[in-house]
């Protein structure tokens, strides 16, 4: 099923067909120099939770911190630069016994915003298998489990990941994660509450920003329905991992709630007020000698949004999809004497949350392109200085506008 969509969705736009291509250059790219690698994959792919679960210290303290400058340039106007402590994040994790054990993650945004981004209990059952309930983030793509500054290059996080996963997406929910190191496997399966789509008299979900006015982020939440999340990891080739992720199930309704189970209005009315939600992403990461390579493919069908438009005034489109690829290079790789890295990069993205709609024209603004070029400083694994230059552009004026940005980032536990 999941192929026909496909096969649908890029007939329509030979751009996603280039990006799969992309993907899969990048893949097999990285293959032909695996017998020149040395690094080791799961080093470099654990966030702050994982290594504060590893710590063996009953309470452990963590956090992160990214500090930016957001200049925009154009030659007809003058504008103004935005400096912002973007987040400011502690963590703090507690050990109960050899298995059980607590990870919370409090976040600062823009100085005066305060979210828990993580809260959960983990309890080991055996080496296979861990059980989780809590407030989790949802393993879809790469930067929505690795967000923290120093694991991605540049100031900004792609924003494939801002409006098509949508990072930082958490949700309430419980299921099981482990690995399998004999088949070089890591697992997650969760059942979880969903987006909110319908409160309060109001459609939340739109056209421009897809489901990301839709996380509930663990905040008084309801559920109507359950949703099922998942992705494997490999990690048995040197210095490669590669993930599949996968989200199925519905956005959440307050109009279900207290109606009559034989009510059929009502329940035809609450039903206008859902989306089924289909999503499904493809990642890998790559290092050899310097060259740090990535590269994501996310796509989402959506399902009911012509119901859906028609009953709240909304422009959703029916399929989102992006991608981004990078290449990095560390300078200071082949100098033993240096420990600090520098890494000059180049990133390629693009998403459209109107690649597809129902009853509705496509929206070109939607469809958008960005290309980064930067560098990184990590001057220790924790501490990065960073500054890149952005063309940004959409599809309906195909006029690209441009953006420095600097940044200072942190990291410990």
């Amino acid at each position: 099923m999941f192929a026909m969509l496909f096969k649908k969705s890029l007939n329509k736009d030979n751009t996603y067909m280039r990006s799969i291509t992309v993907l899969l250059l990048l893949i097999c790219f990285s293959s032909l120099l695996l017998a020149q690698s040395t690094q080791d994959s799961i080093a470099y792919s654990q966030n702050t939770a994982m290594r504060m679960m590893n710590n063996q210290n009953r309470l452990t303290v963590g956090g992160y911190a990214q500090i930016d400058y957001n200049q925009p340039i154009s030659s007809d106007t003058r504008q103004n630069g935005k400096l912002d402590v973007h987040r400011l994040v502690m963590l703090f994790g507690y050990k109960f016994d050899a298995k059980t054990q607590f990870i919370t993650e409090i976040e600062y945004e823009h100085v005066s915003e305060v979210f828990v981004e993580q809260a959960f209990l983990q309890h080991k059952i055996n080496n296979y298998f861990n059980f989780r309930a809590g407030l989790m983030l949802i393993p879809m793509g790469i930067i929505n489990e690795y967000h923290e500054p120093p694991t991605y290059r540049g100031v900004e996080r792609p924003n494939v990941d801002k409006y098509i996963v949508p990072t930082t997406w958490r949700e309430l929910g419980a299921g099981f994660t482990g690995r399998f190191d004999d088949l070089s496997l890591r697992y997650q399966a969760y059942l979880f509450t969903g987006f909110k789509s319908y409160q309060d008299g109001a459609g939340l979900l739109d056209g421009q920003n897809g489901l990301r006015k839709g996380r509930q982020k663990g905040a008084e939440s309801f559920a109507s329905s359950p949703n099922l999340s998942f992705k494997f990891d490999y990690y048995g080739i040197s210095s490669l991992k590669l993930g599949f992720s996968g989200y199925f199930g519905d956005t959440q309704s307050t109009l279900y709630n207290g109606i009559d189970r034989n009510d059929e209005a009502a329940l035809l009315q609450a039903d206008s007020s859902v989306v089924g939600v289909n999503m499904i992403g493809l990642d890998a990461r790559y290092q050899v000698k310097g060259f740090l390579i990535r590269g994501q493919y996310i796509f989402n069908k959506l399902n009911n949004t012509n119901q859906y438009n028609t009953f709240t005034g909304k422009d959703v489109g029916s399929q989102h999809t992006g991608f981004f690829a990078e290449v990095g290079y560390d300078v200071f790789n082949r100098i033993r004497s240096i420990k600090s890295q520098l890494i000059p990069f180049v990133r390629y993205e693009q998403y459209n949350t109107h690649q597809a709609t129902e009853e509705m024209s496509v929206n070109d603004a939607f469809h958008r392109t960005e290309i980064t070029a930067g560098i990184d400083w990590k001057i220790t694994p924790g501490t990065v200085l960073k500054a890149d230059f952005q063309w940004l552009k959409n599809r309906q004026t195909n006029v690209f506008n441009h953006q420095l940005n600097l940044g200072v980032g942190v990291w410990f536990n």
